[in-house]
């Protein structure tokens, strides 16, 4: 390994062995372990970016407009409460459980009760509620859900950095985590094929719109007992995690935090160029990711009535990550990870802008206009995928290299910077979704949604125009904003085992933990 310090350390048996070493050597089940985590994390985090955004329109009939402001109003409290869980995390005194993992554990029926009162009261329940009521109830079990999310995902995402410090292991995990989050984003797309019934007359026949195509109706019981099926299986899986997963590193700091630490740490980070690029890459990866799962349910709802496509799109996302994830690894140490990310980012701009122009095919033949959709779904997700697969190892390279160039290192608050980030793509994604739902003037009459051509029309450019022009800019960024190419992250790597030799020696970290 380039940049070994070959010394006698801790943990090292009486061998010649590189600090990098010391504190690596994953096996399968410990990839397995900590993909289980976000695996967990998606199950719950998945009803929000494909079923909560309509559920609050057409079932609880909120408008567009409040939904839009109660997001903005969350992401603004998670500037502060981010920020605060990160610190929390890196001040906490670590234990024979370790500083990260055990979080997982704390979170389990916590985030499993959150999901499900997020879709509580009962249908019939919320219709009798004074308007005001559903939306208190709205904002606070959103909120809430978001605290509880927080508490899991920031420990969680630092945890990489103590399970290894080897920058291939590090690579691996991000793709098994990334597959976790792909696979615990699937089963919720069962709901949105069974979600949907056709609206009948009074003679009993199915209603029909304009096109000729039948007008459906949300179904409330396939939700509710789906997202808790799920909510239950999570906090198992979070359970499991916590015992499968194990910390190597330890950092010794000092419980206490000096006054103004925090943003003298959130300061140091963003002046990182790479650290920088990575936390507004995420931004842009979650934003079009969770506008595509959302509007998608409009789009194959309300104009091609083919509820069906929910799944398969999602299939066309995320089925390249199960071919990639294993030739992504190699991918990285031949091109670089910045490299190849930059190019998927564009790849999913250039797809997503022909679909903008395919339009009359798709009004012509909606058959054919379909299953075209779906292969350039296909194509985006391809380049999708890439940078999904790789996401968490950029970000834990942009860490390394603050730590490098400062001498310190705090992986919760770095963590909690990097998510805040991801939340602001939430935000992006509800102005996106709900601009662009109030922009077509989409009103629920009754439980009944019927829209005029024009209004089709707009829905399908918006879906296709808004994600090209979110991974355009991800590639833009990928390519001329972070730092770390192929040359530079292996430089790193060398400067990272020094680093590690003189904290090892003068007590600051415990190898072998």
């Amino acid at each position: 390994m380039d940049g070994e310090v070959k010394e006698e350390i801790p943990g090292g048996e009486g061998k010649e062995k590189s600090y990098i070493a010391a504190t690596s050597g994953l096996h399968t089940k410990d990839y397995l372990a900590y993909a289980l985590g976000d695996l967990a994390g998606c199950l719950c985090f998945s009803t929000v970016t494909t079923l909560l955004q309509k559920y609050y329109t057409d079932i609880l009939g909120l408008s567009p407009w409040f939904i839009m402001i109660m997001f903005i109003c969350a992401r603004v409290w998670d500037a502060i409460n981010d920020p605060m869980m990160g610190r929390l995390t890196d001040l906490r005194k670590p234990d024979k459980r370790g500083r990260y993992r055990v979080f997982m554990l704390y979170v389990a029926v916590p985030l499993a009760l959150a999901t499900v009162l997020m879709f509580l009261p009962w249908k019939e329940l919320a219709e009798s509620w004074p308007s005001w009521a559903v939306m208190l109830y709205a904002t606070v079990t959103y909120i809430g859900f978001g605290m509880i999310y927080t508490v899991h995902q920031i420990p969680y995402g630092s945890l990489a950095s103590v399970v290894t410090t080897d920058v291939k292991e590090r690579n691996r995990l991000s793709v098994f985590r990334s597959a976790g989050a792909a696979l615990g984003s699937i089963p919720v797309l069962v709901i949105t094929m069974l979600w949907a019934k056709p609206v009948l007359d009074d003679s009993g026949k199915a209603v029909v719109d304009s096109s000729g195509k039948a007008v459906t109706q949300i179904q409330y019981p396939p939700i509710i007992i789906g997202v808790s099926i799920m909510a239950v299986v999570a906090a198992v899986l979070l359970v499991v995690a916590y015992k499968g997963n194990k910390e190597r590193v330890v950092y010794n700091r000092d419980s206490k935090s000096e006054k103004g630490q925090t943003g003298a740490i959130v300061k140091g980070l963003l002046s990182n160029r790479s650290f920088l690029g990575v936390c507004l890459s995420g931004l842009l990866l979650l934003a079009g990711q969770m506008f595509t799962q959302s509007f998608y349910t409009y789009l194959f709802n309300d104009m091609f009535g083919k509820n069906w496509m929910n799944m398969v799109s999602m299939v066309c996302q995320y089925g390249p990550m199960v071919v990639l994830m294993f030739f992504a690894g190699k991918l990285a140490r031949k091109f670089g990870k910045k490299e190849i990310c930059a190019v998927g980012a564009s790849i999913s701009a250039a797809a997503n802008l022909i679909l903008m122009f395919l339009l009359p095919v798709v009004k012509a033949n909606p058959d054919t206009g379909a299953l075209l959709f779906l292969v350039f779904c296909f194509l985006s997700g391809f380049g999708l995928s890439i940078i999904t697969l790789e996401i968490w190892a950029l970000a834990t390279d942009a860490i390394d290299d603050v730590e490098v160039q400062t001498g310190r290192r705090n992986d919760g608050t770095s963590y909690s910077i990097f998510m805040f980030f991801r939340k602001l793509g939430q935000v992006v994604s509800a102005v996106a979704v709900n601009g662009a739902l109030i922009g077509m003037n989409y009103v629920v009459q009754g439980s009944d949604v019927q829209l005029t051509s024009s209004q089709l029309d707009a829905m399908y450019y918006m879906s296709t125009l808004i994600p090209a022009a979110m991974f355009a800019g991800m590639a833009l960024i990928l390519f001329f904003l972070y730092g770390l190419n192929k040359k530079k992250t292996e430089e790193l790597q060398v400067a990272k085992e020094a680093l590690l030799a003189k904290q090892a020696q003068s007590n600051d970290i415990k190898i072998g933990a």
